[in-house]
Formats: structure tokens, C-alpha cells, sequence
């Protein structure tokens, strides 16, 4: 396995390949939510099986964090380490672009992983694409 930042359109549409697999197909969220106003300047990232797109996701800047989105693994590759994988380059480039403090919303069912790298619960629950969701933060200060 290896993460790729997205370089060119081919691993680009890598990427869209597999958050529509896992958001639009499995869990039903709107396609025309899905690709949205952000993805021309974000930094998208992709993790393969050899050639096979299997995970992505992205990071863009906002009120001074390092906002990581559309994390996504292939449902046959969950449970095998490739998300955290995923999140440790996606944080590597990060504090690459000088990002110390980062966050995410995260879909109720995957805070427990998102809190076994570090990340803490900072919202109440709410609704995104109407699935249960809560705002989380890490920060890489000393």
C-alpha cells in the first residue's frame, strides 16, 4: 500500500473513483454533495494497492487549520490499517504547509478511530449529508 499525493487528473480521478465507491454508493450520500466548491484547492491524496485506487481523501486550509476531508477506504481494506495510513501522510504534508492544529468532522461511527490517532471530540453531533457527524481537533504543538 502506498499514499500518493495527486499529482495529475488520472490520480484525481482515483480519487473521485473511490469517494463515489464509499459515499454515493454505499452510503447513499448525494452525488451532487459529494464533489463540491473545495476540491480545486485542496490537496487530494490517494492510497493504492499496487494500481488499484483503495483510499483517499483531502487537506485544504481554513481559519488556520489544516482541514482533513472525505476520508475514505474501500469497505474489503477497512480494519487493515490503510485509514491511519492514509492519515499519517495526510498529517506529514500538512505540517509540510505549516499546519500545527488540525481537524475533521467525523462521522459518528469512526470517531473511536479518529481518537485512537489523537483527535478529540470538540462539537455536539449534527447532521452532514444526513449522516451523524462531530467536529475533532489535534494539535501538533510542544
Amino acid at each position: 500500500m502506498n499514499v500518493t499525493i495527486v499529482k495529475n487528473e488520472e490520480q484525481l480521478k482515483d480519487a473521485y473513483e473511490v469517494r463515489m465507491k464509499v459515499f454515493v454508493d454505499e452510503q447513499k450520500v448525494p452525488a451532487e454533495e459529494e464533489i463540491d466548491q473545495f476540491e480545486e484547492t485542496a490537496t487530494h491524496f490517494v492510497v493504492y494497492d499496487l494500481e488499484k485506487p483503495i483510499g483517499a481523501g483531502r487537506l485544504r486550509q481554513l481559519d488556520g487549520f489544516g482541514k482533513i476531508e472525505r476520508i475514505c477506504i474501500e469497505a474489503d481494506y477497512r480494519d487493515k490499517g490503510v485509514g491511519k495510513l492514509l492519515m499519517e501522510a495526510i498529517e506529514i504534508e500538512g505540517k509540510e504547509l505549516g499546519f500545527t492544529d488540525f481537524k475533521l468532522n467525523a462521522q459518528i461511527q469512526a470517531t473511536g478511530f479518529y481518537k485512537k490517532l489523537g483527535y478529540e471530540v470538540t462539537s455536539g453531533e449534527f447532521l452532514d449529508a444526513g449522516i451523524p457527524h462531530v467536529t475533532m481537533k489535534k494539535s501538533e504543538k510542544s
